[in-house]
């Protein structure tokens, strides 16, 4: 993949950012070639600190390494008078800035709006926070489970006859990074075409809301109630029509799609189907589930595949994290990358887009924190001696020399 042409060659991005949401978005723009500097506490990042089911590979946080790819890493107090400084002179290079402190934390440090535009007029000014800048929810902590919440999207997966039910994923931060990006790249492009440039902000709470504009609309246009959300425990959604749902199978579960009634009858040869053949599928979606769900679990995955291709239904037997490693389809498309952490084999989740059928390159991972810190010094004017002082001082900080040498590159 050497010589890949990189789309946002030339874009400087300076990053505040902290898990997930905004380290998120950063990625996907460092991955398209920016160059984003994130910007650390001298402590490290949260996300170095902390990782789901406890994943540390060689003290390396797997929280980090999932959202931190083809960063440099800078370590600063910002509320050092030194690390200030040395803020405001990033800014002053930059494109754009972005952070995701709480709302108003990040001006009270000392870098309003009013402030980087002073030092730099033309930057891009992105934010993201859970609530949005203002409102009556703007002091809450914003975090995914709790946007789920507070989105509806926990209610609606789950049922009022069973209960609220969440998603096993943090799908809210992910996506509110991917619209962050969004709307930094529709940013980029105004400026580049003479535009004055934008503010961009993005919050948890309206990516918890994107994400489920086909089920809002239908529910408020069709002026439905709760009642509409109870529905028998193997169908997916509250809103599509039987079967479209998980079912069990003797040595697996089956999701069924997209078919007419009379080839899922045919296909799973029920006969209690074919007599539902007709019914409407949506008011008595119940029964065609439970029909459909004593037709299967009597069959095995190889079974229902075979007799699904026959008919033309649309199915896809439920993959686990296991046997996504031997997914002849996810190894075409390169969806993992293996990476040496330290010594170690890690597999890390490539960026989901190809620009002229090529992945990204992992040029380099900060594993660090202040991996880079005296190189991006350097580059916005300081010379040796003050990168000591500052480092002396605290303003900033630097790995030791072993640390260097084990750089993902």
């Amino acid at each position: 993949m050497g010589g890949q042409v990189l789309l946002l060659d030339g874009i400087k991005v300076v990053s505040f950012c902290h898990f997930l949401q905004g380290p998120a978005a950063a990625q996907y723009l460092a991955d398209m070639g920016a160059d984003v500097i994130k910007v650390e506490p001298v402590a490290g990042a949260h996300e170095r600190h902390w990782s789901g089911a406890k994943v540390f590979v060689e003290g390396v946080s797997g929280f980090y390494l999932c959202a931190n790819r083809n960063k440099r890493s800078i370590g600063i107090d910002l509320k050092s008078e030194g690390g200030r400084e040395i803020a405001l002179r990033l800014i002053a290079e930059a494109d754009v800035v972005m952070e995701n402190f709480r709302p108003g934390v990040f001006a009270r440090l000392g870098f309003s709006e009013d402030e980087m535009r002073r030092v730099n007029p033309n930057v891009i000014f992105a934010s993201a926070s859970g609530f949005g800048s203002s409102g009556p929810m703007v002091g809450r902590p914003g975090q995914d489970i709790l946007i789920q919440a507070a989105s509806g999207m926990i209610s609606a997966t789950g049922a009022p006859s069973r209960g609220a039910t969440a998603v096993g994923a943090a799908v809210c931060d992910q996506h509110g990074g991917a619209l962050m990006a969004v709307g930094i790249l529709g940013a980029l492009l105004k400026r580049e075409r003479g535009g004055k440039p934008t503010r961009v902000e993005s919050s948890l709470l309206n990516s918890g809301i994107d994400l489920q504009t086909e089920p809002l609309v239908n529910y408020f246009a069709g002026n439905l109630g709760r009642d509409r959300f109870d529905r028998d425990e193997n169908l997916a959604t509250w809103f599509h029509e039987a079967p479209y749902g998980v079912y069990p199978a003797r040595d697996g579960d089956m999701v069924i799609s997209l078919c007419t009634d009379t080839a899922l009858a045919e296909a799973l040869s029920s006969d209690t189907l074919r007599s539902l053949v007709g019914h409407d599928r949506y008011e008595e979606r119940d029964a065609f589930a439970a029909a459909v769900r004593d037709a299967t679990h009597t069959m095995t995955l190889a079974e229902l595949s075979a007799r699904f291709d026959e008919h033309g239904v649309w199915y896809s037997p439920v993959q686990t994290y296991d046997d996504l490693a031997d997914d002849p389809q996810i190894a075409h498309c390169e969806v993992f990358r293996d990476v040496e952490v330290r010594g170690r084999k890690v597999r890390l989740v490539n960026h989901p887009n190809r620009y002229d059928g090529q992945v990204p390159e992992l040029r380099f991972m900060a594993l660090e924190i202040g991996e880079h810190t005296r190189e991006i010094m350097t580059e916005i004017g300081y010379a040796g001696e003050e990168i000591d002082g500052m480092l002396a001082r605290g303003a900033v900080v630097e790995p030791a020399g072993e640390a260097l040498e084990k750089r993902v590159v």
